[in-house]
Formats: structure tokens, C-alpha cells, sequence
């Protein structure tokens, strides 16, 4: 028997922020980034809807992207203070992620950050408040999924927090609130999604419904990424990409992720590189690398008109080029000499990142590492490179 796990409640749809109205409760705290989501109107939109409601409201802003640990100890003290009964995670995935951590830290202030990084640790929440989670981006699907990634600053390595109970209790996709989302920041949310997808369709977990969904949300993103990067403005492929985010979220919430991610999460601790920007760089080297234990890829590679696991990883090189996204991860500026450097760190760390168990083909150090070398150059993984 298996369990699907979702959303309690998923609202969708141009103008959906306005479900707000209809929440109960007494008090709210709203979490968020920067100032996109007040620049945009969002975030004023939000508290009135949540003033007609009766919801008093205190806002905590300022999550930086890839989060850390120590921003979540500061908003769970706001949170404490103000003892919201929903916490509200508004704006891109950092901004949900940390709202996530920051309710495990008002529903149990003594918790330790450390003691939450195995998988599935997080204690029962739901003690104190309940969580709504309203994306500004169309990339993790973090507003149906049970996983926070949160970033250990001192230690330079990024933890995806696993647990069901950091699923949300209600989701807001408002494509809408996409329509102010850069064009670099549309692209590289956008192969994010299509990453999940891929990755959950030929995880080692077996779920009908994770497969539909999973092929549902590939197809939306090769019919509307490059629209949405090239026409911000169009509404219906905003919309279609924030379904196909949260397609994919729910999709690997129930087959999980695999070793795309194990290395993306390295980079992304240690060099700043935007994690689905890294993600279409390994991306097609993992599928080259899979390919030889799993005879799932050619399922995709259907959907968008080719046959092969080699045709889908040259598909999405090109999709990668057509949204102008780097093909190395030299391109981001990092030398060979640093790169060599903390090779054998973030490669072990991969190694023993969570999603890599879920990955179809269990991998090796040095296959990691070969994984690794080919995708810093840009250049195709071939087996032979790994004793190399």
C-alpha cells in the first residue's frame, strides 16, 4: 500500500491569492524574501486579503536565497513572539523553505537544526499553527512537497530537510504573481521543474501516480518555458508553468529526487551557483550516466519527440540554450585550480546527499566525481573517464 502525499488544499488559477479571504484564524506571520514581493503589490494584496478575513498580521522579510539555518533561528524568534495560528511562506522557494524551518523552531524552540537533517526526524508539527505556502516562482514545487533546503553557512553545504509533516496544509499557484519574475530567474526556476520531473519519473520509488504527473508537467515545460522567458506578460504560460511546478513537486514528493540534485546541492553551498541552473548542466550527464541501469528515459523522450535516453539529454541542452542558460560550470567563473581543490569535498558530500538513495543507479565516488569533471568542462560523461 502507498500513501500520496499532497497539499491539504490547492487553490490554482489566475487571481487565486484571493482564497485568502476565506482563511480562519486569529494570527498570521507572512514570510518572504527581498522586496520583489512588495514591489509587485503581492504582499499588500496578501494582508488585505487576510485583514478581510480577520487575520491580524506580522510580516518577516529578508530571507536571502539558499537560506540558512541562522536566518530561520531569527524568524522563529519573530514567530514566537507574535504566536501566529498559520505561518505563511510567500515569494520563491527560499522564502517557503525557511517559513518551513522556522515553524519547526516556533512548534519546538528547544530543537536543535542538526537533529532535523536526517530524513524524516522533523517531529509532528500542527502543535501551534498551520502553514500556507504562496509561490512567486514556477521552480520546486515547494509549496506541495515535504522537503526544505537550507544552507549551513559555517559548514558551506546545503541540507534538503525531508519530512511529510513540512508539507504544506494549503497551496496558493496564482500564476499572476509570476508575471514580475526576471527573465534569468523565469529560466533557471523553469529547468528546475523540468529536473523534478525527470528525476521522479526514474527514481527507484515505483508511482503510477508520480509517473503521469511527472510526464503531464516534462510536456508543459518544453511548450511554455521559452515563451515565458521571451513574453513575461503571457498569463495563460505563467500559469501553465506554475501548474507544471506544482505537477512536478507533487510528482517527486511521492517518488523523490536522485543524484542531479545530490550534486546540485553541493554547488550551490559552496559556489553560489542558482541551483536549476546547475541542475540543466548535470542534468543530461546524469541521464547518460542512468541510462545504463534504467530503460525509462525513452518514456519522456516520447513526449517531446524523440525516441532515446541520448535524444532527451540533447533536447534539453537545447531548451537549456534557447532560455540562455550556461552549459559549464566553469561558465559561472569558477578556476580550475578551486575547482580541483574541493572536488573530493563536495563529491563525497553528494555522495551522501539524501536524494542520491532514490537515484535509479547507485553511484560511486568516482563516478561522481567523473559526473562532476564532465559538467565543470561541458562536455559529455562517458564511462571511460571515470578511472581515467
Amino acid at each position: 500500500m502507498s500513501k500520496l502525499f499532497i497539499a491539504g488544499e490547492v487553490f490554482h488559477g489566475a487571481g487565486s491569492l484571493e482564497e485568502l479571504k476565506n482563511i480562519k484564524g486569529q494570527k498570521a506571520v507572512i514570510v518572504t524574501g527581498g522586496s520583489s514581493m512588495k514591489k509587485s503589490g503581492t504582499l499588500d494584496r496578501a494582508i488585505s486579503f487576510l485583514a478581510e478575513a480577520g487575520v491580524e498580521v506580522s510580516v518577516f522579510e529578508g530571507v536571502e536565497e539558499d537560506p540558512s539555518s541562522t536566518t530561520c533561528l531569527k524568524g522563529a524568534a519573530q514567530i514566537q513572539a507574535f504566536k501566529p495560528d498559520w505561518i505563511i511562506g510567500l515569494g520563491g522557494c527560499s522564502a517557503i523553505d525557511a517559513a518551513k524551518i522556522m515553524w519547526v523552531f516556533y512548534e519546538y524552540p528547544d530543537i536543535d537544526f542538526d537533529s532535523i537533517i536526517k530524513p524524516f526526524t522533523v517531529p509532528v508539527l500542527r502543535n501551534k499553527a498551520k502553514f500556507i505556502a504562496i509561490p512567486s516562482t514556477s521552480g520546486t514545487g515547494t509549496e506541495t512537497t515535504g522537503l526544505a533546503v537550507i544552507t549551513d553557512r559555517e559548514k558551506g553545504v546545503k541540507y534538503p530537510v525531508v519530512s511529510y509533516e513540512l508539507t504544506p496544509d494549503i497551496a496558493i499557484v496564482d500564476g499572476e504573481i509570476c508575471a514580475s519574475m526576471p527573465a534569468h530567474v523565469t529560466a533557471n526556476t523553469g529547468l528546475d521543474v523540468l529536473t523534478h520531473c525527470v528525476e521522479a519519473y526514474v527514481s527507484n520509488i515505483e508511482n503510477n501516480y508520480a509517473d503521469a504527473l511527472s510526464k503531464g508537467g516534462l510536456a508543459l515545460v518544453f511548450d511554455n518555458l521559452s515563451e515565458v522567458v521571451l513574453h513575461p506578460d503571457n498569463i495563460t504560460a505563467r500559469q501553465n508553468m506554475h501548474d507544471a511546478s506544482f505537477m512536478a513537486g507533487l510528482a517527486f514528493n511521492n517518488a523523490w529526487l536522485g543524484i542531479v540534485h545530490s550534486l546540485s546541492h553541493q554547488v550551490g553551498a559552496l559556489y553560489g551557483i542558482p541551483h536549476g541552473a546547475s541542475n540543466a548542466i548535470f542534468l543530461p550527464n546524469v541521464i547518460r550516466y542512468n541510462a545504463q541501469e534504467t530503460s525509462r528515459y525513452p518514456d519522456l523522450a516520447k513526449i517531446i519527440g524523440e525516441e532515446t535516453a541520448e535524444g532527451l539529454a540533447q533536447a534539453i541542452e537545447r531548451l537549456r540554450s534557447e532560455v540562455n542558460n550556461k552549459g559549464s560550470i566553469k561558465d559561472f567563473g569558477i578556476s580550475k585550480e578551486l575547482w580541483e581543490k574541493n572536488l573530493d569535498f563536495i563529491a563525497q558530500n553528494a555522495l551522501v546527499d539524501p536524494c542520491t538513495g532514490f537515484n535509479p543507479r547507485v553511484p560511486s565516488l568516482e563516478e561522481l566525481k567523473a559526473i562532476y569533471n564532465a559538467c565543470y568542462e561541458g562536455v559529455v560523461f562517458s564511462e571511460e573517464a571515470v578511472n581515467a
